[in-house]
């Protein structure tokens, strides 16, 4: 569920009180506190608010301020409509208090009416004597109290070539957009993306729009313009660049060169050599530029190092990424190295958008084919998960993000724990990743063995005392997105057909079947630091489906007459076994308590089930003949 959307603070109080009424142990209170984050300063502050079509806007925060002066200044600086409208920060529906707001955080303005339409005009006229111009830099750094003098050095160098007169690249292949930002020597040192311009998003230049911000995207269980948390997120998590993620950071950035395709004010739309004139404000995520040699789908697998793949994998599992194809695994060549081809290979993981979802999804993790996976961790390897510690991660993402939703944070602690015990159990790599995914079996899917344990602890949480009652009045906590969001979001619980951890071997299903590679082969050789948007879903072209006779294109991808019609439309349903996010916070506790019993149970299971057979020969998309 998500948080107490008033003050932490005031619930505090009242939360406790009832606690010792019924006889809560001090060991619970003080869990209780630590889950409070402590209050922000509350004296002047720096925020940026972003409307759900992409306008953001720079602002300062007094001591008094609260979500209507908020709305107010946006009203009169941009024109837009913010009747009927939320302001929100994360999980968090501002109202009054706005003391827990830090600085340099991005807030999001959205309509609470079903009609989401980008166009819907604006009715509230304004004065020009009353806008407010955003004074701000050409880029601002959001939060990142303790990422990187790499990203800052970086954003220095953009700052100045920007002003000698060296402008960013748009990158014409993938499905979002996409910039090259150049230092004075023309080198290309970031890649910018910004997050209304996402696949869907009001302002992607694709074609592929349908959504506003806050809606799901993609993934159903991964929120249009959300993903440059992740990429942020993915670069935090890991620790001592132990599998060599790019430096990374959420900035607001300013330049013509971004896509505006709906009016601030609700006017015509101006051609696209006038767009070009406007200085548009974005909000997106600022990535190192890896100079590398090609990705891993441009070469054989076999030269890469075992410890190179194995530490992807370990942040991959983690993180929970649901989009690790080869495309988005660069690859640099290092002389005077030994190897199958002549040469030592470094290995750096991009295009985390994907990661950390709200609810367990199928991941797709493509290095499960490869041979290097197959091999025992080393005692470094298994040293460096065993100093793991999913609760000062999530401590940590809490002070860095504090936008990213609870729910992706419980995925984060799950996927640890399980990568930890697996670990110590003796799993490769490919073994545990087999776990995380889920098998195809004719038209269904089926849910992983890392979902059957969690859907058995759901139903001893259910079972367990103090949630039986509740559990028999059948109270169903709403879930994070609401059904005029949602659409027909196929949220599917099938726990009655599973009765334990055991009653499913390990398999692994190519996503081929649900994704189709859109590469433009007139591109540069970059494509691959797109992200995510080398692939893309092939699912609405299925009998199942209305859509299905949507006209396809050469490359595999819809033709502009269905790029733009609904998103929608556009997406397949996804399948949820097991909700991670409506848990309570005590529910929560004594799920992790029962996952971890049931998951030495199954580690032991499947140990069982996969002695004397021969582990399966893997096919990798990436396989050269």
């Amino acid at each position: 569920m998500s948080p107490n959307l008033d003050s932490a603070i005031k619930s505090q109080v009242p939360a406790l009180l009832l606690r010792r009424l019924f006889g809560a142990s001090r060991r619970d209170e003080a869990k209780q506190l630590q889950r409070t984050p402590a209050p922000a300063p509350v004296g002047r502050r720096r925020v940026f608010v972003q409307t759900e079509t992409g306008c953001v806007l720079g602002m300062d925060l007094d001591r008094g301020d609260n979500a209507h002066t908020v709305k107010r200044r946006l009203q009169l600086a941009l024109n837009v409509p913010t009747g009927e409208t939320s302001l929100t920060f994360g999980d968090r529906i501002l109202e009054n208090d706005l003391s827990f707001i830090r600085p340099d955080s991005p807030l999001l303005l959205t309509r609470n009416s079903i009609n989401r339409s980008c166009s819907t005009p604006c009715l509230c006229p304004v004065s020009k004597d009353f806008e407010h111009k955003d004074c701000s830099g050409l880029v601002e750094m959001l939060g990142c109290s303790s990422s990187c003098a790499r990203v800052k050095r970086l954003v220095d160098d953009v700052v100045t070539a920007i002003r000698s007169g060296v402008d960013p690249v748009s990158i014409s292949s993938g499905l979002g957009g996409s910039y090259y930002f150049r230092n004075v020597l023309g080198d290309r040192v970031a890649i910018v993306k910004p997050t209304d311009e996402e696949p869907f998003a009001p302002n992607n230049p694709k074609g592929f729009v349908g959504r506003a911000l806050g809606q799901p995207g993609l993934k159903k269980s991964v929120r249009v313009g959300e993903t440059g948390f992740r990429e942020v997120a993915a670069f935090l998590l890991d620790h001592d660049n132990f599998a060599n993620v790019p430096a990374t950071a959420l900035v607001k950035i300013t330049h013509s060169i971004f896509n505006i395709n709906c009016p601030v004010n609700g006017g015509n739309l101006a051609p696209a050599h006038d767009q070009q004139q406007q200085v548009n404000s974005k909000i997106a995520s600022f990535q190192q530029f890896i100079a590398h040699d090609f990705d891993a789908s441009d070469h054989g697998t076999s030269s890469f190092p075992v410890a190179a793949v194995h530490r992807i994998g370990i942040l991959d599992i983690r993180i929970f990424n649901t989009d690790r194809h080869a495309g988005n695994v660069l690859v640099r060549k290092l002389n005077g190295g030994t190897g199958r081809f002549g040469c030592q290979t470094e290995l750096f993981p991009i295009d985390h958008g994907m990661c950390l979802p709200e609810n367990l999804e199928d991941p797709y993790f493509e290095w499960i084919h490869w041979a290097q996976a197959s091999i025992p961790f080393s005692e470094e390897e298994l040293e460096y998960i065993r100093n793991l510690d999913p609760t000062k991660d999530v401590q940590m993402l809490r002070r860095e993000l504090p936008m990213i939703r609870e729910a992706c944070l419980r995925v984060l602690v799950l996927c640890t724990i399980f990568l930890k015990e697996a670990a110590a159990f003796g799993l490769c790599l490919a073994e545990i990743g087999e776990m995380m995914t889920r098998e195809f079996r004719g038209m269904e899917e089926e849910p992983s063995q890392l979902e059957v344990v969690c859907m058995e602890a759901r139903k001893r949480v259910a079972e367990w005392e103090p949630f039986s009652a509740t559990a028999e009045h059948g109270e169903d906590t709403d879930f994070q997105f609401s059904m005029d969001v949602l659409g027909e979001y196929n949220d599917v619980m099938r726990s009655p057909r599973f009765s334990g951890p055991g009653s499913k071997g390990s398999s692994f299903r190519s996503p081929l079947s649900k994704l189709i590679e859109s590469v433009d082969e007139g591109s540069d050789g970059h494509e691959d630091q797109i992200e995510s948007d080398r692939v893309f879903y092939a699912g609405w072209n299925t009998p199942n489906n209305p859509s299905s006779s949507k006209p396809i294109g050469q490359n595999g991808i819809a033709s502009k007459s269905a790029m733009n019609r609904s998103a929608d439309e556009q997406l397949p349903s996804s399948m949820c076994f097991v909700r991670l996010s409506d848990m309570s916070a005590d529910e929560w506790d004594v799920f992790l308590e029962k996952f971890k019993e049931l998951l030495k149970e199954a580690l032991h299971e499947s140990a069982r089930t996969a002695a004397g057979q021969r582990m399966k020969q893997r096919l990798g998309t990436s396989c050269k003949f």
